[in-house]
């Protein structure tokens, strides 16, 4: 965006006292810029719309909820950083969810077009950047790491974009999107999200995408989790689907995870579709996923834990090596296995034999 030069930088390190600097960014919008030491949420409230928020380097100790269409929330890179305050936050909910940065939209009306940027969100008790309600999210640049759920997560959204993000070492997923996490409901129109050119390690499970349609998962860098990529489905109707995984490199994802409530222990897992229809797998690179779960192997196709079945889903142009039990793995029986289809794919072996 346009709304915020580097000018700023330059006049910031000029300001003196330990008021909140504002900058004109334009002739309708303003920059408003927080030093170590003063409050992000006091910019942001002050913010209108299509104003930008600009976060100096330092680190600051405090949940942020915004919930301004337009706005603009940057910091200046990886050396703006956002940690839990050590005093609890009275009347903050996205303080006391444990999570770090908030977008907000209402019931009613989603909140639009708001982009967080070049910071890093860490040390959470739920989640590093969480969203619901919006439209038009952009989330680039940002390193979400070591928050106890979810590094970034949405959910009730559409035309998202998460890009050039880092998520690390989190306690679920690293990038997690799901239609609704608090009731039973058929998959959502995500109307045509991206998460692309992200670097995602480390964490239990790498990107999940959990009964949503019409979204794109391309050109990421997934390893070291316990699982990379997982499209889940369930009993609700419409299915989960309708969406791309393609260019991704999964790669070497065998941490090994202990079984919880909803899911059996996790290893070597790098893509896995469960309970979809209509998914494109296309073009990915995926290497070195071993395990021995019920989940394990390079690219599976799993009937869901409530026994929905994966349909016409493409398996296409990937290539595999090196994973373990099969490069391409599916427990799909009957009419649900011969829709599915694995086409110039350049694997090793395959569970059952045939698919390569």
């Amino acid at each position: 965006m346009k709304k915020c030069h580097v000018v700023y930088l330059v006049c910031t390190a000029a300001m003196v006292g330990t008021g909140l600097g504002a900058a004109p960014a334009s002739a309708d919008h303003t920059t408003h810029v927080v030093h170590p030491g003063e409050s992000i949420q006091k910019a942001v409230d002050a913010a209108e719309p299509g104003d930008t928020v600009l976060v100096t380097p330092g680190t600051y100790h405090e949940s942020v909820r915004v919930s301004t269409p337009g706005l603009t929330l940057r910091g200046v890179g990886r050396s703006t950083v956002v940690k839990p305050s050590t005093e609890k936050a009275a009347g903050s909910t996205c303080a006391e969810d444990g999570n770090g940065i908030c977008v907000i939209g209402t019931k009613d009306k989603n909140v639009k077009d708001v982009t967080i940027a070049n910071l890093t969100v860490t040390g959470f008790k739920r989640t590093g950047l969480f969203s619901v309600a919006t439209d038009g999210l952009t989330v680039r640049n940002v390193t979400a790491e070591k928050n106890g759920v979810w590094g970034i997560a949405q959910e009730q959204s559409v035309h998202g974009t998460f890009r050039d993000n880092v998520a690390r070492d989190n306690g679920d997923a690293g990038i997690f999107l799901a239609n609704t996490v608090k009731a039973e409901e058929g998959a959502a129109d995500t109307e045509g999200t991206v998460v692309v050119h992200n670097r995602v390690e480390g964490n239990r499970i790498g990107v999940t995408v959990r009964r949503l349609r019409n979204l794109a998962v391309a050109d990421n860098y997934i390893s070291g989790n316990c699982a990379g990529v997982f499209v889940v489905g369930d009993e609700n109707k419409p299915k989960a689907g309708d969406l791309v995984v393609r260019d991704n490199h999964v790669v070497r994802n065998n941490k090994s995870c202990p079984k919880t409530d909803r899911l059996d222990a996790l290893q070597g897992s790098g893509i896995v579709l469960t309970g979809t229809e209509k998914v494109l797998v296309a073009d990915n690179m995926v290497e070195g996923n071993s395990g021995t779960s019920p989940m394990s192997g390079g690219i599976v196709l799993f009937k869901s834990f409530v026994g929905v079945t994966g349909e016409k889903n493409e398996i296409n142009g990937n290539r595999l090596r090196d994973n373990s039990p099969a490069d391409l793995v599916s427990t799909e029986t009957g009419a649900a296995a011969k829709s599915n289809t694995f086409e110039s794919n350049t694997c090793g072996a395959s569970k059952p034999a045939g698919l390569c």
